[in-house]
């Protein structure tokens, strides 16, 4: 298995990283356990300090980090690839107007933090109902609430 990290471009990696730490329940500084290679890797590149600024990490160290990469540009168009977040942990057995309910009370948290919301999709339908948002974060990076 290879190791990976997910790295965004961003013209303000600090913000990006305050946003998304809330956003995903992160933290800036690398987990003390497990202890891999990877969180020894990023806990001595640390030093004397007790965070990163541009760096988010999963506190039990299971998912990849997030690297925030400094750029001076905007983003070109779409997004290529997007962040799908789940406050409904994907529960098929809640009813719709409770997992519109879960997903809008994420979406109002986000948009306090500082993303936009872009538009809303739905089907009531009994056989395969869903209901997702489709979101900008701080830099207008697309993701998405379901």
């Amino acid at each position: 298995m290879v190791f990976w990290q997910l790295t965004i471009n961003a013209q303000d990696p600090a913000r990006l990283a305050r946003f998304w730490a809330e956003a995903l329940g992160f933290s800036p500084a690398p987990p003390a356990t497990p202890d891999t290679p990877w969180n020894r890797h990023y806990r001595s590149r640390l030093g004397d300090r007790t965070a990163f600024e541009d760096r988010i990490f999963d506190p039990e160290g299971l998912r990849p980090p997030i690297w925030f990469q400094p750029t001076s540009e905007a983003a070109p168009g779409p997004n290529r690839l997007h962040l799908d977040l789940y406050p409904t942990e994907r529960d098929a057995s809640l009813p719709q107007p409770r997992l519109v309910e879960i997903v809008d009370t994420r979406v109002a948290e986000l948009v306090a933090l500082g993303a936009s919301v872009d538009h809303r999709v739905s089907s009531d339908d009994p056989e395969d109902p869903y209901y997702w948002v489709v979101m900008h974060d701080p830099e207008g990076n697309e993701f998405c609430v379901s």
